[in-house]
């Protein structure tokens, strides 16, 4: 889930820009020096112009394995639809990626569906279909969402059907799919390498990298969520 509890990011929203910045500034300060150095480097790298959407994944280190692609690859949010299987990324498996890529619950696939539109995503079903492309063929100028699905069924009809358009990834072998975390990892290489070396503003915004640093600030400091409560309260 995203890393800050409601109550404190009710209190985050009103801050000011300008009073952001100082938070973190105090924030940063309990963080050793390379940490902070890592944090202004890969916040700058975090894009949110791709999410990814998971459907159902009861396999933990599948679930696991796709968080740990979606941080390498700089992607930082990923929305989870539990219809029928709870999301329970294995830790020795994510090594620590679930402390800084967002997770969002869902109970449904429509539900889902209209919060990515409201948030102006594109919904990219990855699967063979009548009006598919190819993963590289992929218009990537609007935001969109990648969605995939359980690991023997795939996407289910509903997932299908209420997507925008569709995705496939090359196959020239006997086998007829990739395993769900391989066909994560390599659609999000795929469309990342193609996004930085585009002109597309995949970047996030100055505020949504102060945001994002804040949040990881609450993982790298002991009781963090306290700490920022307490910092927040002392501006």
């Amino acid at each position: 889930m995203p890393r800050i509890d409601s109550q404190t990011l009710t209190q985050l929203n009103t801050l000011t820009p300008d009073q952001k910045e100082r938070l973190y500034q105090q924030a940063s300060e309990l963080i050793s020096e390379n940490k902070r150095d890592l944090f202004d480097r890969l916040a700058s790298l975090r894009t949110r112009h791709i999410a990814v959407v998971l459907e159902d994944i009861y396999q933990s280190h599948n679930a696991s394995a796709v968080l740990r692609s979606c941080d390498c690859f700089g992607v930082q949010d990923v929305h989870v639809i539990e219809a029928n299987n709870p999301f329970n990324p294995a830790g020795d498996v994510a090594v620590g990626s679930s402390k800084w890529v967002d997770y969002y619950p869902y109970h449904d696939t429509p539900s889902a569906y209209t919060r990515l539109r409201e948030m102006g995503y594109k919904i990219v079903a990855t699967t063979p279909h009548t009006n598919d492309t190819l993963i590289t063929d992929l218009d990537i100028s609007q935001p969109i969402a990648l969605v995939f699905g359980t690991e023997l069924t795939g996407l289910t009809p509903q997932a299908i059907d209420l997507a925008d358009s569709y995705v496939k990834i090359p196959m020239y072998g006997f086998t007829e799919s990739f395993n769900i975390s391989v066909c994560a990892a390599l659609s999000l290489f795929s469309i990342t390498s193609r996004l930085r070396n585009s002109n597309i503003p995949w970047q996030l915004t100055p505020e949504q990298i102060i945001d994002l640093k804040l949040h990881w600030c609450t993982q790298a400091i002991r009781d963090g969520e306290s700490v920022l409560n307490n910092l927040i309260n002392k501006l």
